[in-house]
């Protein structure tokens, strides 16, 4: 099995030391996504709803350009800064799957190393196709 990473248009190389995605084995292996704007790379501070939001909009926008969707993705992992919100999340995340074809999850409590950043989306999706 050989990896690939996957060149997204639109967006750049980011500055630090990994890819947006990386796909192998017919999985895509997705970078957290956090409250920023994929283009430019700038934070956007809000609520943990809109924070939640342009996480789950940024793995969408990836999943979009390798083939996929947010019915491919069979692993999530959420990050959030504090546990109170988890409710608040919960209501955001349901919206972007079908209903009875969500994915396995874990969320747990982190601190992010990003003053403003309240929650990181990590997703592996199934993509079998050739991109």
């Amino acid at each position: 099995m050989k990896k690939k990473v996957m060149i997204i248009p639109g967006i750049s190389k980011p500055n630090l030391p990994f890819n947006h995605v990386v796909k192998a084995g017919g999985f895509l292996f997705l970078t957290s996504q956090l409250s920023v704007n994929i283009k430019t790379g700038d934070i956007k501070n809000g609520t943990i709803v809109e924070q939640t939001q342009q996480s789950l909009e940024n793995v969408k926008f990836l999943l979009s350009h390798c083939g996929a969707t947010m019915d491919d993705i069979v692993k999530v992992v959420i990050y959030m800064r504090n546990l109170k919100d988890f409710d608040k999340i919960n209501q955001v995340y349901c919206k972007y799957f079908t209903q009875g074809n969500e994915p396995a999850r874990v969320a747990v409590q982190a601190i992010s190393p990003i003053d403003g950043v309240d929650i990181e989306i990590e997703v592996v999706a199934f993509n079998c196709k050739e991109n």
